[in-house]
Parts: C-alpha cells; structure tokens; sequence
C-alpha cells in the first residue's frame, strides 16, 4: 500500500482498490464466489461435515472456546480455512458420534447420464410431435405424403418461436433425387401445413426395402436451417390403397447407417460388406414410359412421360436432362427422336409422345432403346441412364413390351429401373 505523511490524503491506485476488500478491518483477498457458497455432500448437514474432521474420541470443542484462542497473525487465514475444512469434508466419512443420531435413509446410487450420441426418448416431447398421412397407390406407383401439422415445435429463434418446414427423404440413398419439401411457415411453433408431397415410380419392390425420413427444420435467412427433429417410417408398414395416418413425436437426428454416432465395427469385413451393399443400392434413376400401338395411324406411339431420382451429373447436385430414344435394328438411323432439355431437376416431367410407322407383325423383331442425358454446354453431354425394352428383354421389360403387342390401341404405362450400362448400345451423343 503507498505510504503517505501525516497531513496528507489518503491516496489508493485502481489495482490496490480490485484487490483488496473494502469492509472494515484488515486488508484481505477478494474471495472467489465459490467461497460464499460451500457445497455440502448430499443429505449432510454443515455442522455434520464440520465434525468429520476432528477424530471419534476428541471432545467436542464450543466455537466460542476456538475462536477466542485465534491469533492475530491468524485473521488472514481463518476463512480460507474454515473453506478448506468445508470442502475436505466433502468427500469423507463422518464418523460415529456420541449421542444417537436420526437414521439417514440410503444414499442413492448415482443415475446413469444419457449417452450424448444416443437417442433418449425423453427428449421427444420438447422437440414437438408431427401428425401426416401416407397413402401407396400401386396402380399410379405413386406414394402420397401428406403433411398437416405439428405442435410444440422446439423454439429456434431469439423471439422464442421458429420458421419451420418439414423435409423428405427416401433411404437409403437420400439426396436431392428423391428429396422433398413443404413450404416454410413464419413465427410459429404450431404450424399448419394441410401440404401433400408425392413420390413417383415407387414400386413393390420399393415398399419392401425403403424408409421415408420425415425431418422438421427451421429456416434462416442469414444462416444455415438448423434441424428440430425428425421421425422414420418403413414403407413395408403401409398397405396399397389404404391412408394410415400418423402422430409421432420427433426424435433427435439418428445415424443414417443405423448405428450409433463414433461407433466402429470391429470386424474390417463388415465394414467393406457395408460398403458394398451401399453400392449396390445406388440407382440412375427411374423412367415413366407408355407404349401404344395405333391402328389407325398404323404404328407405335412412345410416349416419355416423366423421370425421377434422376443421378445428379453437375456441381450443383442437380442436372439438365433429356431423353433420346432409338427403334433397333436402324440401319439408316432415322428412328432418332429427342425429347426437350429440363433445366436443373432431378425429377423432370416431360409429356411428349413419339409415332414410328411400322407394321404390327414387324415389332416383335425390333428392340426399343430409350437413353437419358445430361445436357452440358460447351463439352459433351453427360449419360444418366437408359433402358431396353424388346423380345429379348426381362423382367418388366419384356412384359411391358409383350403387353403392348397383345392389346392393340391401348395404351400402357410402367415405371423402369435406368441402368449405367445397355448391352449392344453406343453410349455417346
């Protein structure tokens, strides 16, 4: 502390005044907040904890007795060790007192905390539940989502309310292909979108081994949408041309693999059969064709009506696509038809129909190739996927073909699986 003569003002710097208490009495530290505020063990009182420190057979000593005997030298101290003496009781074991004691029921033993990666149900009523309905029509091959409301929705924003709007995904292989989303509803935590989303080209197949991810997000302008929760439905749980309808309290986000968020397996070939089997379920995407053969203008009518999960070909998740389609064997080249080019989507919607002239009884020896394409500007277009249909096809394939020879003048549709490679195709625009 500054020294000063007698006479002078006393005279205190900034840091002397921090450091320092200004109560009456001798200069001491500031104490921490903590010190004002001991923390005793659970169930144990203070004077209890006090005890603890002194040995079973020492004689209780009164308080008053023990503070008189202090020193002067000692005042600095006695706080901080009456501290010390709270917190080393913290964790010992009182010992047996003279007297009789009440009897303290049974600590309890510790809870178990809630694994931070792991989903805890619990969680689900403040994250807000979801009401929707999904409705599988076979004939159209068509899945129907629709998403009504929500209420209680985790508050996103700082005047305690949210932006949100409700995202689809088809698993596994969830991206922009096969994702969907309803429109985003302003400052409300009990939105009412009464919307319905549509997958088309779903097929049997489809319902057997796919998921519906439903997610719940809330919208930013200025910054990424932040994520509220979400719930999954196995397709297999739908019945064709029955609405099932739902209300399901959202979850936190769970692994897309399945498995927990860290978790490893401890065999390498589980890993790498993993791996393959994601592979395997990649697709190119699928096509909306109809075939009719007309009688009065004696020829077949193609007609290109939409695609969906098209494979994204640009950087910007997205593609141009269009679609050629060939009448083999074509000598001269000249059954060539093209279809125009849709910016930007993954799920175009074409609606064009192609004639070839040709005798009934000439189709079966002939082979329909039907291609889809990335349009790119100033280098070659890119190749999605195609498909074949003919004699000599399989699977739907052939009896899309076979069905369109029987039945004259009728007019057939059916969804079809694009694939990477086409035998005896020249692969190049």
């Amino acid at each position: 502390m500054t020294l000063r003569r007698r006479g002078e003002k006393a005279t205190i710097s900034i840091q002397e005044h921090m450091a320092i208490d200004v109560c009456p009495g001798p200069i001491r530290p500031i104490k921490q907040i903590s010190d004002y505020f001991p923390r005793f063990p659970r169930g144990l009182p203070p004077d209890t904890a006090l005890r603890a420190e002194a040995p079973p057979d020492a004689p209780a000593r009164p308080a008053a007795a023990s503070a008189g005997r202090r020193s002067p030298s000692d005042g600095g101290r006695d706080d901080e060790e009456d501290v010390d003496q709270l917190f080393g009781a913290y964790g010992a074991s009182p010992g047996p007192s003279p007297g009789p004691s009440p009897a303290r029921p049974p600590a309890k033993p510790p809870e178990d905390e809630p694994d931070a990666d792991g989903y805890e149900s619990d969680d689900c009523t403040a994250l807000g539940t979801l009401d929707f309905s999904l409705l599988y029509d076979p004939e159209s091959n068509a899945l129907h989502c629709t998403i009504s409301k929500a209420k209680g929705l985790k508050p996103m924003d700082h005047n305690g309310l949210a932006d949100p709007y409700v995202k689809l995904h088809l698993l596994p292989g969830a991206s922009k292909a096969n994702k969907l989303r309803t429109k985003t509803l302003r400052n409300t935590l009990n939105p009412m979108w009464n919307e319905t989303l549509t997958y088309y080209g779903i097929t049997d197949e489809d319902m057997v081994r796919k998921t519906l991810r439903i997610s719940v997000c809330d919208e930013d302008k200025f910054r990424h949408n932040e994520f509220i929760g979400e719930t999954r439905v196995p397709l297999k749980k739908l019945k064709p041309n029955h609405t099932r309808t739902f209300s399901i309290c959202l979850e936190k986000q769970l692994p897309v693999s399945g498995h927990r968020p860290g978790s490893t397996c401890r065999a390498s070939g589980r890993l790498q059969v993993d791996k393959t089997e994601d592979k395997s379920l990649e697709e190119r995407g699928r096509i909306l064709i109809s075939l009719k053969y007309s009688s009065q203008k004696q020829g077949l009518l193609v007609g290109i009506v939409r695609c969906a999960h098209l494979a994204a070909m640009d950087a910007n998740g997205y593609s141009d696509p269009y679609v050629k389609i060939y009448l083999k064997p074509d000598v001269d080249k000249r059954s060539k038809h093209k279809t125009a080019v849709k910016k930007r989507t993954l799920n175009p919607e074409f609606n064009e129909e192609f004639c070839y002239e040709i005798k009934h009884g000439d189709l079966a020896k002939k082979t329909l190739e039907v291609t889809v394409w990335d349009y790119d500007i100033g280098k070659s277009n890119d190749f999605i996927g195609g498909v074949v249909l003919g004699i000599n096809a399989k699977g739907e394939r052939l009896k899309h073909w076979f069905d369109c020879l029987k039945n004259k003048d009728k007019r057939i549709e059916r969804w079809h699986t694009l694939t990477s490679q086409l035998p005896g195709a020249v692969l190049s625009d």
